[in-house]
């Protein structure tokens, strides 16, 4: 392989990249769109449920109650119901996710030292949403009930009484547990093997299509050659895209960056190269542009964004689904650039998963330039 045949071919990518602004748009304005949608629509937070009350009771100790639920930041009341009707009509028309109803008796029971109830209706059509909602109400009542508890000691002349556990959490990585703070880091490398991939894709398809094959088999141009010149200016493009990301994250979306900046984007580098080798192995097995861009987009999008953690835990997923993302580049990627952005990993703890990205690179490379052959069918 020589350097001054790669450069050459380098620089012919260079100069259709820079002449098909389609292209140029595709690798550049994509990611940031994206980063934007993702970033300010995609959350997995849920703050401020909309809460519907009807007190029966209506007594200094149920006002309490719902008091707590509107000092909460995960509650909000929303309606102030008179009967179920009113409240099953505000849970069918989406107003409500949730609905408190304090029993008639409530006061009573509570200041005669006796156990009460209360209801919680929830609106279970987003399930996930509605499981947090019921831990937050829990947590709202069990820390009313506590008080209580405490109350009725000291009225009992028991001096010095104190709720029987004090939990006092202490967050770490994710202090204020914003999804946004690892959102934005997985959407980076998703993005990354999409835009890779799909670039690529389209280089050796696109001579092939043209015609222009012929000319570069007739030149004394290696697959070697080839297949890296032709990688070097979408490298260039890919390495842009994770510098406007980063910037993106930090001063619009203000996501920590707690880990290094040059580990970052060494094992994005990493990453990348695979990527890429990745859609010129599809470009070259396919010969042909949509077919090359279908298999990018099949298996790169889907891949990434369902099995890599990104979204989703791996640890919740059945256990065939867990062994077939030991095969999906992205989740070393996504475990690498979450650990570097929220925990500050260096490069012992990310070795393991530095080495397997290497792999992954080395791996589509070589097979890239074995499948590509320097003849016409």
């Amino acid at each position: 392989m020589k350097a001054r045949r790669l450069l050459a071919v380098s620089r012919k990518e260079f100069l259709h990249v820079r002449r098909d602004s389609r292209s140029l748009g595709l690798g550049i304005a994509i990611p940031v769109v994206l980063l934007l949608l993702f970033g300010y629509v995609l959350t997995l937070d849920v703050d401020r449920v909309p809460l519907a009350v009807w007190d029966r009771s209506r007594a200094p100790e149920s006002r309490e109650l719902v008091s707590r639920f509107e000092g909460s930041r995960y509650f909000q009341v929303a309606l102030r119901a008179g009967g179920y009707p009113e409240l099953e009509e505000a849970i069918d028309d989406g107003r409500v996710l949730a609905a408190l109803v304090i029993p008639e008796e409530f006061s009573g029971r509570i200041r005669s030292d006796r156990p009460s109830t209360v209801q919680l209706l929830l609106d279970a059509s987003e399930a996930n949403t509605a499981t947090i909602a019921l831990g937050y109400a829990e947590a709202v009542v069990s820390g009313y009930s506590a008080d209580l508890e405490v109350r009725w000691a000291r009225a009992k002349g028991l001096q010095g009484i104190r709720p029987p556990l004090d939990v006092r959490p202490r967050v770490w990585f994710n202090t204020d547990l914003e999804s946004r703070n690892f959102i934005i880091p997985g959407l980076i490398s998703v993005i990354m093997m999409i835009i890779a991939a799909l670039l690529t894709s389209l280089t050796v398809a696109r001579e092939w299509e043209q015609g222009t094959m012929e000319q570069l088999i007739a030149t004394p141009v290696t697959a070697t050659e080839l297949i890296l010149g032709k990688l070097l200016p979408y490298f260039v493009i890919g390495m842009t895209d994770l510098a406007v990301a980063v910037a993106m994250g930090k001063y619009l979306f203000h996501v920590p960056l707690r880990g290094s900046l040059p580990l970052l984007f060494g094992i994005a580098a990493v990453f990348l190269v695979g990527a890429l080798s990745l859609g010129m192995l599809f470009s070259v097995a396919a010969r042909s542009q949509l077919p090359a861009s279908q298999m990018a987009m099949a298996f790169t999008f889907l891949p990434s964004y369902l099995l890599s953690g990104f979204v989703f835990s791996i640890d919740s997923m059945p256990r065939v689904v867990r062994a077939v993302t030991y095969l999906v580049p992205s989740r070393y990627f996504v475990k690498g650039i979450k650990g570097i952005y929220l925990k500050g990993a260096g490069p012992g703890t990310l070795a393991v998963d530095a080495a397997l990205l290497l792999v992954f690179a080395a791996a589509t490379v070589l097979a890239a330039t074995r499948m590509f052959r320097k003849k016409l069918r």
